[in-house]
């Protein structure tokens, strides 16, 4: 089955939510398949990490459906968003700067992975087995994102481009279908977004998932997706390819500020 005709792992239809009367989010709708790496682009202000939240429950949309691999998700809270497939990483780095590298992945880990009390305390079989799958789990994300020599530092100890990696790593640490990448470039380094675009791509293939980005940078944008959607103003002003996005009219405005 091809990526254009698969049932969508995330499929999103007429969310919306507003602020105090300010429509934040309007009508939004994405249909996003397997194997699919899919971008959401606009000006600072547009929605788009609003939109983020509304999928992965920090928000609960006001209206619409979201569905991850056909079961609704919209309205449940956040663990059970994560446990259902759906994971995400920040435009601001969110890790546990104290914990280990290991420690942040095996978190991220533990969310598919739930150990009872008892079963920890005593060492049951059960637990022994799950513990063997977290070690298992953290050991090849390490190898991945090449921060096995480091996986006993702390986190906030890593260089920038290695901390943007460790929360990549955590957030597949859950075992998702649909990965949400926040601004994954902000702040790096055009030879460390060249790595990145290359690790998007090897994530996505070997541990079968779907993709879908926030990116302000438009060369990385234009370079890795299949297909964006743009937002202005909380409303989707335009949907397509790369080549039909970069010469849409109303995306040219929507970026300069003038009509073509």
């Amino acid at each position: 089955m091809s990526v254009a005709t698969a049932s969508p792992l995330l499929e999103v239809k007429d969310i919306s939510i507003a602020f105090g009367g300010i429509k934040a989010v309007e009508n939004f709708s994405l249909s996003l398949p397997p194997a699919g790496l899919y971008a959401l682009i606009g000006p600072n202000g547009a929605g788009k990490t609003t939109v983020f939240n509304l999928l992965t429950g920090v928000y609960r949309p006001r209206t619409g459906t979201v569905k991850v691999n056909g079961s609704r998700i919209d309205g449940f809270k956040p663990f059970r968003i994560v446990r259902a497939g759906l994971a995400r990483t920040f435009q601001n780095i969110r890790l546990f700067g104290e914990l280990s590298v290991i420690d942040n992945i095996k978190l991220g880990c533990q969310m598919r992975h739930p150990r009872g009390l008892w079963a920890t305390l005593l060492r049951s079989g059960g637990f022994v087995a799950s513990e063997k799958g977290v070690c298992g789990r953290c050991d090849e994300l390490l190898d991945v994102f090449g921060l096995k020599n480091r996986a006993r530092e702390q986190a906030r100890n890593l260089p920038y481009g290695d901390q943007r990696r460790l929360e990549i790593a955590r957030a597949l640490g859950t075992e998702p279908k649909v990965l949400l990448l926040d601004e994954p470039a902000a702040g790096m380094n055009p030879r460390e977004k060249i790595e990145l675009m290359e690790l998007i791509h090897l994530i996505r293939d070997r541990f079968n998932l779907a993709v879908l980005l926030i990116e302000h940078d438009m060369k990385l944008v234009m370079t890795i997706s299949q297909r964006i959607t743009v937002l202005d103003h909380g409303q989707t002003i335009a949907v397509g390819t790369p080549a039909e996005i970069q010469r849409d009219p109303k995306v040219i405005e929507a970026y300069l500020g003038e009509p073509v």
